[in-house]
């Protein structure tokens, strides 16, 4: 496939998928309001456990003091009616978070359907010349395996990625609250996990990017073989033709699990290296804890906001794999989308059938049907 011009940043070129966007922005909109709902639920939930540690099984802790008081997150609700309390967020938070769920999933297969005609109309305007050089089997590849990666992230991975964000950064605000010192030991250690993890998340892309390359490689090798059967079959090539197959195949799988090594040394990163800093945190928690400085509830919201942002790390860190995945598969895309054709349709090209001695310029073809005008170098010939 030619392409003129070098591919963008990663998430610069899922910029591209902007115009596909633009006509379901309410939906858009609805969906990031649902994705608000149900982070802001489950941030509060840390909270409620807080108070009912405090209240239940907090003792003489100037945590339980404070939610018997009424000073907590239920008011002077018994412990009855805190648990209720509890129920009834966790419903509404299952209510947002499956409204949410559909909304982007109708969203994600909505602008796959319109990226599949766009690619597919685009590429029918194309000249002879250009199906020439292009092979059917990479167009078809494209159509089908890059589309359902864009999909995929569009309909599953973006809101999931957002999702964990709000929950990584809520978690970091709501660890500040109980507790500044440990919150500052956190954000340190996490601050020494950015280089690493952008330097392999490069990497990924760029592996990405090969794999699906190599796919498409092997579905053009297929479509070419399987359009020519009877040449192959006359020659008795099909051991060959198997092999060329076979060996495309392999390469393919070689590159993918390349693919698949650094993404899970990726993963395995951040999730170690998370769940280690909040260990080391705990600790020095659990001597605050035996010292006074800390409630059990509050030790207990810590623990909980603790998780929720390793959860969320880990999250980020498959959805990052994904985005990286779909910007090599968007970057294919949007080359079918830019092709120019050759031959291009005029809008009046009446003026130039006639020449000041009555003759035409034009060749008998294209004077039969002038709404096409000659590629480059057509009317020397």
């Amino acid at each position: 496939m030619p392409s003129e011009t070098a591919s963008p940043a990663a998430l610069s070129t899922l910029r591209g998928l902007l115009p596909f966007l633009r006509p379901y922005r309410a939906r858009v909109a609805l969906a990031f309001v649902l994705l608000c709902l149900g982070s802001a639920a489950i941030l509060v939930v840390p909270l409620a456990f807080r108070d009912l540690i405090d209240a239940g099984f907090g003792g003489v802790s100037a945590g339980g003091a404070a939610a018997r008081e009424g000073a907590g997150l239920f008011g002077a609700q018994g412990l009855d009616g805190r648990f209720v309390a509890l129920f009834g967020l966790a419903v509404f938070w299952a209510a947002a978070v499956a409204a949410r769920y559909y909304t982007v999933s109708w969203i994600g297969e909505r602008v796959t359907a319109d990226l599949r005609s766009a690619v597919y109309a685009r590429v029918l305007r194309q000249s002879p010349q250009y199906f020439e050089t292009l092979q059917t089997g990479e167009v078809l590849s494209r159509l089908t395996g890059d589309t359902t990666l864009v999909q995929t992230v569009v309909g599953s991975s973006i809101s999931l990625g957002l999702r964990s964000l709000f929950q990584f950064v809520g978690g970091m605000v709501m660890l500040a609250v109980t507790s500044v010192q440990l919150f500052g030991l956190i954000f340190g250690l996490m601050a020494l996990l950015a280089l690493p993890i952008t330097l392999i998340g490069r990497r990924v892309h760029s592996l990405s990017r090969e794999a699906q390359d190599r796919i498409a490689d092997a579905s053009a090798l297929a479509g070419e073989i399987l359009n020519a059967m009877p040449t192959v079959q006359a020659f008795s090539q099909e051991a060959n033709e198997a092999a060329r197959f076979a060996a495309r195949a392999e390469t393919g799988f070689a590159t993918a699990v390349r693919r698949t090594r650094v993404r899970a040394a990726l993963t395995g990163l951040i999730i170690a290296a998370v769940m280690g800093t909040i260990i080391f945190v705990l600790w020095i928690g659990a001597r605050q804890v035996q010292a006074g400085a800390l409630s059990v509830g509050e030790l207990g919201a810590f623990v909980i906001y603790a998780a929720l942002v390793a959860g969320g790390a880990g999250t980020l860190a498959e959805v990052w794999g994904d985005v990286m995945r779909a910007a090599g598969a968007t970057g294919r895309l949007l080359e079918l989308l830019r092709a120019e054709p050759v031959i291009r349709d005029v809008e009046v090209v009446e003026g130039a059938r006639e020449d000041g001695g009555g003759g035409s310029r034009l060749p008998p073809l294209l004077q039969e049907n002038p709404r096409r005008t000659p590629p480059v170098g057509a009317a020397a010939a």
